[in-house]
This record gives C-alpha cells, sequence and structure tokens, in this order.
C-alpha cells in the first residue's frame, strides 16, 4: 500500500535530540524498510517560545538537516515544482520539507522566497500563540491577519508554498479566506463536531477548504480525536472520517498524523500502526478505491495541480 502524511513532527526531535531521522525509538522512520510506500511531509516545528531570530536559525539549521538525511538514506526528497511521477513507484520512500509556524520567517519577507528555493511545500502560519502573521487558535489577542500576514500569504501564492491553517484562531482563518485566490489546506486537524476541541474545524471550515480544492489532514492526536482523550482509539479515527465523508470530503480527505508530536490513542505506536488502521477501515466496509484516496492519492493529486498552478 501507499501512504502520504502531511504533518510529523520527527524532523524537531531529531535535530533538537541531535539524533538520526532513521531513530528506531521514533514513531516515525525515514527509511526504505517499512512494509508500505510513503510521502511523508517533515515539519521543523517553531515553538512559540523562540524569538524570531532563534526560529530562523532552527529553520535553517533543520533544512541542512533534513537534506543531509535524505542523502544518507537514499530517501527522495521533492521541492517545488518537481515531478511527483515516481513518489510511489521507485520502491522507496520520499519526504517534503514543511514549516509550522510562520515565526521561521523572522518578519523578513524576503525569507518566503528563499524558504520556497530550499524546497519548502507547506507552512503552517501559526502555531497555538499569535506571531508576525497573524493570530493562533489559544492567542488572548484575536487579531487574525497582520499587515505582514497579508503580504506574507500573498508571497507564499506566488513562490508556490501551501498555505496550511492548521493552528489557525478562526479570526485568521476567515482572514486567509479573504485574502487568498489559491487552494489552502489544514494539515492535520478533525471535526469540530465531533470532538469539540478549538484546534479541530467547523463544519463551515470544512466546506470552505474543499470547496476552495484544498485537502484536510486527519490528526492522531487523542485530544483530537476523542472529547475524552484517554479513551481515544483508532475506531475514533472512523468517527471523524465518518462524518467529514458526509459533508463531501471524499475526494479531499488525507491524513497528517502529528507523529512524534502528540499524544496518542493507546492502541497507536507510530507508522507501524498505519497497516492496521488500514484493515480496520476495510472491515468496516470502506472499499479499496475511497482508501487509496484517503490514504495517499487525494494529497497526491493535490499537490500536483498545486504545482502545475504555481507562478515561480
Amino acid at each position: 500500500m501507499n501512504f502520504f502524511d502531511l504533518h510529523c513532527d520527527t524532523l524537531y526531535k531529531a535535530v533538537t535530540e541531535k539524533s538520526e531521522l532513521d531513530n528506531p525509538l521514533y514513531e516515525v522512520k525515514l527509511n526504505n524498510d517499512s512494509e508500505f510506500h510513503k510521502l511523508q511531509c517533515y515539519a521543523i516545528w517553531l515553538p512559540d517560545e523562540l524569538d524570531g531570530n532563534e526560529a530562523e536559525k532552527l529553520f535553517f539549521k533543520s533544512a541542512e538537516y533534513l537534506k543531509s538525511e535524505c542523502n544518507r538514506l537514499g530517501i527522495e526528497l521533492f521541492g517545488i515544482g518537481e515531478f511527483l511521477d515516481n513518489a510511489f513507484s521507485k520502491h522507496r520512500n520520499s519526504a517534503f520539507f514543511t514549516v509550522e509556524n510562520g515565526k521561521a520567517l523572522n518578519g523578513k519577507i524576503e525569507n518566503v522566497k528563499r524558504f520556497a528555493e530550499l524546497g519548502v511545500r507547506i507552512m503552517t502560519l501559526t502555531w497555538n500563540d499569535n506571531n508576525e502573521i497573524g493570530s493562533g487558535v489559544l492567542s488572548k489577542d484575536k487579531c487574525g491577519l497582520t499587515d505582514f500576514g497579508k503580504l506574507a500569504i500573498s508571497e507564499m501564492e506566488k513562490y508556490g508554498i501551501v498555505i496550511d491553517i492548521s493552528h489557525a484562531g478562526d479570526e485568521l482563518f476567515y482572514d486567509v479566506v479573504n485574502q487568498t485566490n489559491k487552494p489552502f489546506i489544514a494539515t492535520h486537524s478533525d471535526s469540530r463536531t465531533i470532538t469539540q476541541n478549538p484546534r479541530n474545524l467547523t463544519d463551515e471550515q470544512i466546506k470552505i477548504i474543499i470547496s476552495r480544492g484544498g485537502i484536510i489532514g486527519l490528526n492522531l492526536h487523542n485530544a483530537f480525536l476523542n472529547n475524552n482523550p484517554d479513551k481515544a482509539c483508532t475506531e475514533d479515527i472512523l468517527r471523524h472520517c465518518e462524518y467529514m465523508l458526509s459533508l463531501g470530503c471524499e475526494n479531499f480527505l488525507c491524513f497528517g498524523t502529528d507523529f512524534d508530536g502528540c499524544d496518542l490513542p493507546k492502541d497507536i505506536v507510530g507508522s507501524d500502526s498505519i497497516g492496521g488502521i488500514y484493515e480496520l477501515f476495510l472491515k468496516n466496509n470502506y472499499n479499496e478505491s475511497i482508501l487509496k484516496k484517503i490514504f495517499y492519492e487525494n494529497a497526491y493529486k493535490f499537490f500536483e495541480n498545486f504545482d502545475n498552478q504555481r507562478i515561480m
């Protein structure tokens, strides 16, 4: 089987722990030994506690580290506009470089182009607090997009970096809707109707994202899957999936696991559990064609189409 994961925090973990991306203790292992072929988005998380200079420095350090690790392990690292035709056909795994928290820009608009040149495919605009771009989901100042943020997302669209609204506050979400022309995505968010967590998406937000041609990655964090995190399990993934499919997400639903960055349900251990999740879907009468869409085709087609539209 094939698997396209829109989000994990393994890169941050490896860089800050001075480890390797194929560390067997990590929930995601960057190697070619897994039972399925995957395209893994590796996010460098920039904690809100970092100042702009620290965040920018960590970003560039991580960019060099990911490139080095991919070369060492024989993993294909896809940059902007590079054809994905062979991503699942060479019997090797592939990677995208992504950014979680626009604080990495350090308030420098020229960094958007620099990030694109380094192959950044996705940027999550905020983490939970405010940054130069706008207000995160837990920020007290519900400012939405700042003037710098409006300029930043315009540059992101220009240079082909996909805008990610996971972690955005609702005010920021609707400002992005009004300020963008291209599809934007939610890499790792679930349904707020099913689990009443502000990090999840409302029905209206889900419908807006898919109406614009964006995609949504199912997050496996226990607190997003179940209102009682201690009781979260793989069946909760089905609940969120079924509900989002009822809203019209068949061609837009994906996975954004958040591996190595969240508390998982007790019956999920990391990427080694993906095969079991696939089997659970089959046992619940999901046909292969829909599962192929959710597990990799929807994300694959999104990036293929997005790159064809870029003007860089």
